[in-house]
């Protein structure tokens, strides 16, 4: 069985949209693409080497596809430009258009059925690399085996998030962690099961507290 390895560049306040330039992805007016540039370094670098060096196929949603079907087949000179245009690439797509790209393959229809058949089936792990769509879907349905975070030190305001409102509650196991001389922070995590719940409260409420929980309730 395949591994899904998920990746994602984000903004302190949990923004994905365009890290990497300004006509990356303006949808819904988006004005600050490129906001993961001036960060990166060495220690960010040789991480991504790690994950991009490995043997895996790439699955992508359709948006995130058309950009790097865009750049990668033209960087020529560039060793992941070769490969991502050797390797399998199957994207989740709601059109019937065709995918022009070398070794491209549509997954239409049930995205969350079709990604966990083909993660039965024989082959090398699966990276995602951006694709907000896809990130609520596989996390529902437990398909993804591990998830790397770069975190950078930048604050946007709104646009497209990692964690969207309606994504399925659980718990994360912190595998790796490291941060670069620019103040990113680059945690891997694996899935931990249930959220688990705690309490810092008394055992047995006063009467302030009673008051307000009882206000809450009416406020709620």
């Amino acid at each position: 069985m395949r591994k899904i390895i998920a990746g994602a560049f984000q903004s302190l306040d949990g923004v994905m949209q365009a890290p990497g330039g300004p006509s990356e992805d303006p949808t819904g007016g988006f004005t600050l693409g490129g906001w993961s540039f001036t960060y990166w370094d060495e220690v960010m670098g040789e991480h991504m080497g790690g994950v991009i060096g490995g043997e895996y196929d790439l699955l992508l949603g359709r948006k995130t596809y058309e950009i790097f079907a865009a750049h990668w087949p033209f960087m020529t000179d560039d060793p992941i430009g070769e490969k991502f245009d050797r390797i399998a690439k199957y994207v989740v797509t709601s059109s019937t258009e065709p995918l022009g790209w070398n070794n491209s393959h549509a997954i239409n229809g049930d995205a969350a059925a079709s990604i966990a058949a083909l993660k039965a089936s024989d082959g090398p792990d699966l990276l995602i690399q951006g694709s907000t769509k896809l990130y609520p879907a596989l996390l529902k349905a437990g398909l993804i085996d591990r998830l790397f975070v770069m975190t950078f030190p930048v604050v946007v305001g709104g646009g497209k998030r990692l964690f969207a409102e309606g994504v399925t509650p659980g718990a994360l196991k912190l595998i790796d962690h490291k941060v670069s001389t620019t103040g990113v922070i680059i945690a891997t995590y694996e899935p931990a099961g249930p959220v688990p719940i705690g309490s810092f409260q008394m055992p047995e409420p006063n009467e302030l507290e009673r008051a307000r929980q009882e206000r809450m309730k009416r406020e709620g």
